[in-house]
């Protein structure tokens, strides 16, 4: 089959959607609000937005005060606070762990339905990178309890992400609920993405991955290239109503050969996804292959290339990916780390306990172990980076009701760190 199967859909390598109607980047001003507050931010239009960050080795090094919280996690995922300050903490493994004023519960919340006994139909896949990923409450959480989580399902020949929801009572998950099921089944245990972010217009964004690398496969050619398949899941931001039914304002509603939940396409693995209150933005960072690593300013019905248009290279081989870096008719991302990081887990600080933080975005890296520190100017592009050993994969990373920066750590077990700049020595007299 040709790897350019997509052609067919009326996607061009080198070109806008073509299928679609004013979804081109380059019909969207910047800053302009598409799809119900939903923020792209510059638009392309050959403005030179891509930045290789520099080698690690030259960039400066921000020494970090390091506080446990709580430890004996054991691969930690995901977290999110509940109206009350009471932080939820999802294991990969299948277990969702409560910490509540600073205690961590010894025994995991029950109603955890994938890893019941008795629910064949909705079997957790907690293999590779597959298992209870993320967690967000619903933002009316206080009115109906909602709790939404993101999961892998399945055996490893046939597995996907998943989306549920279950009302959290503060001891025990009931109701639950399937809200989505990614729509093409794939094989291995690669490539989940399973980032959840609410935005303001109470729609919810979830992150899928592009189904695994080189050899996995799908209808005869490797399973990447599904990123570029509008009627696919896989390798896209997908958009959903809280109850799992499509928004009717989504950029492929209606659309012929595509499917109505798909968001933005061309996303290899995103495991950070983050809305900027502020200015209105959702950002992203993704895995590349090889180095190639990505932070993307997303937009509704933005192509963001993968695999055509990739700073990545094969792991086999060590050759490009793509046969381009840049290309019209794809947004480039904002950073590009050709030194793999890893990212995993992305937050906006809009706190005041660090008031120099404001406004930056910190990307934590399962390789690097540690978090870039990004400054950005009005515009959205990185105009400053910074490294904060934490000496450990970070898995997550988030900012608390309390204005503090959090990091979860991917070990067997893991430890939920509060970070804060070190306190500088003062100055001899």
């Amino acid at each position: 089959m040709s790897p350019h199967w997509w052609l067919g859909l009326g996607i061009r390598c080198a070109a806008v959607v073509a299928f679609t109607a004013g979804i081109g980047h380059c019909s969207v001003q910047p800053g302009t609000p598409t799809h119900s507050g939903a923020i792209g931010g510059d638009a392309g239009g050959g403005a030179p937005v891509a930045l290789l960050s520099p080698d690690p080795a030259g960039l400066p090094v921000e020494p970090v005060m390091l506080t446990t919280v709580a430890k004996g996690l054991e691969h930690p995922w995901g977290m999110a606070w509940l109206p009350d300050g009471t932080l939820l903490i999802t294991e990969r493994p299948g277990r969702l762990r409560i910490l509540r004023s600073g205690r961590l519960d010894p025994a995991p919340v029950p109603g955890v339905a994938p890893v019941a006994a008795d629910v064949k139909a909705d079997q957790l896949f907690a293999s590779s990178q597959g298992g209870l990923l993320d967690i967000a409450p619903h933002p009316r959480f206080s009115e109906n309890g909602w709790v939404y989580v993101s999961y892998a399902h399945g055996s490893r020949d046939a597995n996907g992400t998943r989306v549920a929801r279950a009302r959290f009572d503060g001891r025990a998950l009931r109701d639950w609920e399937v809200i989505f099921r990614v729509n093409r089944s794939k094989s291995g245990g690669q490539h989940f993405g399973s980032r959840l972010v609410w935005l303001p217009d109470g729609t919810l964004l979830v992150s899928i991955g592009d189904g695994g690398n080189p050899p996995v496969s799908l209808d005869g050619d490797w399973i990447r290239l599904q990123a570029q398949n509008p009627a696919s899941h896989l390798g896209k931001v997908v958009r959903l109503n809280d109850d799992g039914s499509i928004p009717p304002d989504n950029p492929l509603v209606g659309k012929k050969g595509a499917d109505p939940a798909v968001w933005s396409l061309g996303h290899r693995n995103i495991q950070g996804l983050a809305y900027d209150p502020v200015h209105q933005r959702v950002w992203a960072t993704e895995h590349g292959s090889r180095g190639g690593d990505e932070l993307n300013l997303i937009r509704a019905g933005a192509n963001h290339g993968w695999p055509v248009v990739s700073h990545s290279r094969e792991y086999s081989s060590g050759q490009p990916v793509a046969g381009s870096t840049s290309a019209p008719g794809f947004i480039d991302p904002r950073r590009v780390w050709m030194a793999t990081i890893a990212p995993s887990g992305l937050a906006v600080y809009q706190g005041d306990r660090v008031p120099q933080w404001q406004g930056n975005l910190f990307v934590g890296g399962l390789v690097a172990q540690g978090l870039r520190r990004l400054q950005l100017d009005g515009q959205g592009a990185v105009i400053g980076e910074s490294v904060l050993p934490i000496g450990a994969r970070v898995r997550d990373v988030r900012q608390g009701p309390d204005g503090e920066l959090y990091v979860l750590t991917d070990e067997p077990r893991g430890r939920l760190l509060r970070v804060r700049p070190a306190e500088r020595p003062a100055a001899a007299s």
